[in-house]
């Protein structure tokens, strides 16, 4: 494995800090991330030079900026995936007013990369960007499922973070869920990420193995007996769409 660019690497230690935590003072940026406050300000000072942090009134709390916004933002519209899905979750989105979302597998996470709002007041908070354990998650289940078992233990940590009540700890019992996922193609989370939320998922087979996945999420109180499984049609027909026009992808 080649040896990374001690500099770059701390830079990029450091964005990662940032858009995991939020603003951090120098103090708390070097002792996370075991670097010298002198070697710590020179390359805060660099990259705020350049837009990708910026500090607070007082000048002692440095979060990322606006470059940062800039980079992620063009990631999003150079996405052909995004691109692809847009109308299939505006479709989704009028068809239930709830909450839907495309996210990537990434690691030991689900990241979200698109979401449409739900229309009521009460509603599953989510944002661009917002990384979840993929265990406990009807995408991440939906995607986990679509590698060997072997992979899975692989990329997931060895201690499962629970989240709720609800959410599955132990391997075995995420096997044989991940198992029931790909009997009947689609994947349920009950509260398991977060609770009184009930999410239902498919993966978009645009890949092999699929890295992308498509999601409806709903408060339980609007759960009804046919909810799930009418979620479950809907989003199998917007991934046979998906896939069907997937040669533009090409």
């Amino acid at each position: 494995m080649t040896q990374p660019v001690k500099s770059a690497d701390r830079t990029l230690e450091i964005l990662e800090v940032l858009a995991a935590g939020g603003p951090r003072t120098l103090g708390d940026l070097a002792r996370d991330l075991g670097i010298p406050k002198s070697s710590l300000h020179g390359i805060l000072r660099t990259i705020a030079q350049r837009g990708w942090i910026e500090t607070d009134p007082t000048g002692t709390r440095f979060g990322l900026g606006l470059t940062a916004l800039r980079v992620g933002a063009a990631y999003l519209d150079t996405d052909d995936v995004v691109a692809l899905l847009g109308a299939a979750l505006d479709e989704l989105s009028a068809t239930f007013g709830e909450t839907v979302h495309l996210g990537r597998l990434d690691g030991a996470d689900v990241v979200y990369v698109a979401k449409r709002e739900s229309k009521h007041p009460l509603r599953l908070y989510s944002a661009i960007g917002r990384h979840l354990p993929a265990h406990a998650t009807a995408l991440g289940k939906a995607l986990l499922a679509g590698l060997p078992p072997a992979a899975v233990g692989a990329a997931l940590p060895g201690v499962l973070p629970r989240l709720t009540a609800n959410t599955i700890t132990d391997l075995p019992a995420l096997h044989a869920e991940l198992g029931a996922v790909r009997a009947r193609g689609y994947a349920v989370d009950n509260g398991e990420n977060t609770e009184g939320i009930v999410c239902v998922a498919r993966a978009l087979p645009l890949s092999d193995p699929p890295a992308d996945a498509i999601s409806v999420s709903i408060p339980q109180s609007r759960v009804g007996p046919d909810t799930v499984a009418a979620v479950a049609a809907a989003l199998e027909t917007a991934v046979d769409r998906v896939t069907a026009a997937s040669g533009l992808l090409r």
